[in-house]
């Protein structure tokens, strides 16, 4: 039995092709709505940590080199 020329093949092939294409633009869909946040306020705050790291190290030091 051929069952690639059956017309009800075809039927369901075009059917499950257009539920696969549906399913594929969801997906799609949701992952635009789920990309990365925004990282807002993320570099202030990394330079704000790194300047205050920075000027702590140097008040060690500065403190470190008046005991000797």
């Amino acid at each position: 039995m051929n069952t690639q020329l059956d017309p009800k093949n075809t039927q369901v092939e075009k059917e499950l092709k257009t539920e696969i294409e549906k399913e594929l633009k969801t997906v799609e869909e949701k992952e635009a709505k789920t990309q990365d946040p925004p990282l807002r306020g993320t570099f202030a705050s990394v330079l704000l940590l790194g300047a205050f790291l920075a000027v702590t190290w140097f008040a060690v030091f500065i403190l470190f080199l008046s005991r000797q």
